[in-house]
């Protein structure tokens, strides 16, 4: 009678603390520390930018597939050392971090763009042609029929044939004129705030950075209109722009980006649109697209 008595209590206590533990959803890191080395992939070097500045090493991955001609032209500027000392010129607060010539607008002081070309065809979206992966978020959204991500870019489409990379967080566009062909790369910017999908479809999307947002993020915000630095002081210099093809490989910063095909980031997508523990008790059984974040890692390392 006193073993059954012992035993009851010892399951009433367990209970509780085993339906807690069912309860819980794996978190995105102990997702990732399970992932095979096939779920990631590594990025192509020639399309692979590092842009270093005072504060660190920021990378990005141009979005070739995307905007071919852009991604060519910016290939162009860097390899002709055009980025090199050109500068932050813009810190909006919740919006953009924007960096080029800070003399740009002035075609008697303006860098020279040397081989690359002033005017391009708009690449605001992509139109038929060539088949890509493309793996659908379920979750729905309100710019676009359908949502999801291809080959780690956040795409959007309208069910008719037409896509475009969203404005999500760390999304690269070009920045331009008023004329839709005036954005040629020489100007680029980044998103650090909410993500502004009204620019969606009206500038061309060069790629998206993979490291270093917390250097662009954190800079001191601009006082001029839009952001722009009142002061040249105020600018941050950019020491050099480079194509990872182009630097030595024991230079080069290891890094993969986690497949966005494979069932660990569809794994992480449901954690992170039903987490529950003991802080998150009510899921919220919904996530937008730039709530998803693309895992990267540094392959040298045994943790993603």
């Amino acid at each position: 009678m006193l073993a059954r008595t012992c035993l009851a209590l010892a399951l009433a206590l367990a209970l509780p603390a085993m339906a807690e533990e069912a309860k819980k959803t794996p978190t995105p890191k102990e997702l990732l520390a399970k992932s095979t080395p096939a779920e990631w992939r590594t990025p192509d070097p020639q399309d692979l930018v590092y842009m270093d500045l005072p504060q660190g090493r920021v990378i990005i991955e141009l979005a070739q597939d995307w905007s071919p001609l852009h991604a060519a032209n910016i290939r162009t500027l860097i390899r002709e050392h055009y980025f090199d000392g050109t500068q932050v010129i813009r810190v909006q607060d919740n919006f953009v971090t924007q960096w080029g010539d800070p003399d740009g607008d002035d075609k008697k002081k303006a860098k020279s763009l040397g081989t690359a070309k002033e005017t391009l065809a708009p690449e605001f979206t992509r139109k038929g042609g060539k088949a890509y992966p493309f793996t659908k978020l379920q979750d729905g959204d309100v710019y676009a029929t359908e949502v999801g991500f291809s080959d780690g870019f956040p795409v959007a489409r309208d069910g008719k044939g037409e896509a475009w990379i969203a404005h999500c967080y760390g999304t690269v566009g070009v920045a331009r004129d008023t004329g839709a062909e005036t954005g040629n790369g020489s100007s680029l910017y980044a998103i650090i705030g909410q993500a502004p999908r009204n620019l969606d479809r009206n500038l061309a999307v060069a790629g998206k950075v993979i490291k270093g947002m917390e250097i662009l993020s954190a800079y001191p915000r601009g006082g001029e209109p839009m952001g722009f630095y009142d002061k040249p002081e105020q600018r941050v210099t950019i020491k050099s722009v480079r194509l990872a093809a182009d630097v030595p490989e024991a230079e080069r910063t290891p890094i993969q980006v986690l497949r966005t095909d494979s069932k660990t980031f569809a794994a992480v997508v449901e954690a992170k649109r039903n987490r529950q523990d003991a802080f998150y008790t009510r899921p919220a059984g919904k996530i937008d697209l730039c709530n998803i974040s693309v895992p990267v890692r540094d392959p040298s390392k045994k943790a993603p």
